[in-house]
């Protein structure tokens, strides 16, 4: 028996489109999935950049109006790999034309964004998924459950901190990251939202927050031509930067734990290093994206003699994801988690199950956003 084709319609192909785009042409090749993906569309304004990324990236069709790709009777699934300007509109109109929605993060560049979207795809009872893929790191996946399986005990703390350094000079040009209009915030939307997807995925759902925004440099220079590669090259005019450098909040969980997120992308010698730290009455757990293979456990039910923080190369067989892929410690890497993202995701949708994380995840990680923004605002603790 045949299977089924997903037709994709990929909206963007910058930076998170070319990651999408690995994604869709690899999934096949590692995971034994029911159904076939085929990169159907990938979508533009640029014609002839978007077109130069369909011949590199391996799509059938390219287009430059995203309402003709929604419009395809023959594609299944609309991807919005766009800038967060143009997230709410795309993935409206996808959900009302029946589509399968998959977004990048954050979902909307405001909370009332992120509603609109989630009640956008409950009405109309489409599928819909949100590109948290650090959920999908194998060692992540693992921490998940040790802390299911009672291996941590009761939860006291989550330290989780995202930090990076591409934005330090004063000369970096002033790209849409740096715009609130078009980003909706800077380093909390951008990386802290990843941490906060973490903490909900691993912990649960927050009860307060207390934030902390700030701007280091408040002038740039414009910037003339971006790259796929957080890049870009400067003009001779100088623009004000509209988004936080750094976000700080400190929260408390609703089963109790504490927490403090960082996220700051003035961290000199820190390049993509996403570390949590998670603490229990039976152990802790540690993991960092920049050694994304390891997870470092301690496990306080062993004798004293042999205490000590133990690391796991999640590269076995048994850990989650990792037996798709290469022998024991020949280790994945970012795209890995992608694939991982979408082979999930097309294999719910064959079988109607809900797709992790989704809508929902987004709608509720961008309430914490806007309280962490409110919290800032007023100087004080904000009840979620």
């Amino acid at each position: 028996m045949s299977k089924k084709t997903i037709n994709v319609g990929l909206i963007g192909y910058q930076f998170m489109g070319k990651a999408h785009s690995n994604a869709y042409r690899q999934v096949g090749r590692f995971f034994d999935l029911p159904v076939n993906v085929r990169m159907h569309t990938i979508c533009g304004r640029n014609e002839a950049a978007v077109k130069n990324a369909a011949n590199v990236f391996g799509w059938d069709n390219y287009e430059t109006d995203y309402r003709k790709v929604i419009e395809n009777p023959e594609i299944d699934v609309i991807d919005v790999a766009t800038p967060g300007n143009t997230h709410a509109e795309i993935a409206i109109a996808a959900a009302e034309a029946g589509k399968t929605v998959f977004c990048e993060k954050p979902i909307g560049n405001t909370l009332e964004e992120a509603k609109r979207m989630l009640d956008a795809v409950q009405k109309a009872g489409v599928p819909h998924a949100v590109f948290h893929n650090y959920r999908k790191a194998p060692a992540v996946a693992l921490a998940k459950k040790l802390i299911e399986d009672g291996r941590l005990g009761r939860i006291f703390h989550w330290r989780a901190t995202y930090l990076q350094d591409w934005i330090v000079d004063p000369n970096f040009p002033l790209v849409w990251r740096l715009q609130k209009e078009v980003a909706g915030s800077g380093a909390l939307g951008d990386i802290n939202a990843h941490i906060i997807d973490l903490g909900r995925y691993l912990l649960g759902d927050l009860d307060e927050v207390c934030g902390l925004l700030h701007t280091f440099i408040k002038e740039r220079p414009i910037a003339a031509e971006i790259d796929d590669k957080l890049g870009a090259k400067a003009s001779d005019k100088m623009g004000t930067v509209t988004v936080d450098d750094a976000s700080i909040f400190l929260a408390r969980f609703k089963n109790g734990a504490l927490g403090t997120f960082e996220a700051s992308r003035f961290a000199v010698g820190r390049k993509n290093y996403n570390r949590f730290e998670i603490n229990g009455s039976g152990g802790s757990i540690v993991f960092n994206l920049e050694r994304m293979n390891e997870l470092e456990f301690y496990d306080n039910s062993v004798p004293d003699e042999t205490h000590g923080f133990t690391l796991i190369q999640a590269t076995e067989g048994c850990h989650p994801y990792a037996g798709r892929y290469w022998p024991t410690a020949h280790i994945i890497g970012y795209g890995e988690t992608f694939i991982n993202l979408v082979a999930d995701a097309m294999t719910n949708l064959h079988e109607g199950k809900p797709i992790e994380p989704n809508f929902v995840d987004g709608y509720e990680n961008q309430r914490i956003l806007d309280a962490v923004e409110r919290s800032h605002a007023s100087r004080s603790w904000i009840k979620m």
